[in-house]
C-alpha cells in the first residue's frame, strides 16, 4: 500500500479535505499491515481496490464515511473490520 499514491487518488476519485484523507490512508495502511484484507478475500489490499469500493459507497458520502460503508460490508461479510472504522477525523 502506497500512502502517498492512495491519497492522490482519493483526492483525485472523490475530493475531501486533507484530514479526511489521511485518517482513511491511515486505517487503509492499518487494514494492510494487518493483513486482514488479504487472509479474507485471498488478495492484497490495493490502492485501485480501496478506491473502486469507496466509489460503490452513496455519492453523498464524505471519504470517512465511504471507508466506513466499505468496512461495514466487509465486517458483515468476514468480521473483525470494525477496528478498522474511522471514529474521529481531526481537522489537523
Amino acid at each position: 500500500m502506497d500512502d502517498a499514491r492512495l491519497d492522490a487518488a482519493l483526492e483525485s476519485a472523490f475530493g475531501g479535505a486533507p484530514a479526511e484523507r489521511r485518517v482513511v490512508v491511515r486505517q487503509a495502511r492499518d487494514l494492510a499491515d494487518a493483513g486482514k484484507a488479504e487472509v479474507d478475500r485471498g488478495a492484497p489490499l490495493t490502492v485501485d481496490e480501496v478506491v473502486r469500493n469507496l466509489g460503490d459507497a452513496p455519492a453523498d458520502c464524505t471519504i470517512p464515511e465511504r471507508w466506513n460503508w466499505w468496512l461495514g460490508a466487509l465486517e458483515a461479510a468476514y468480521g473483525g473490520y470494525e477496528p478498522f472504522q474511522v471514529r474521529i477525523v481531526s481537522k489537523e
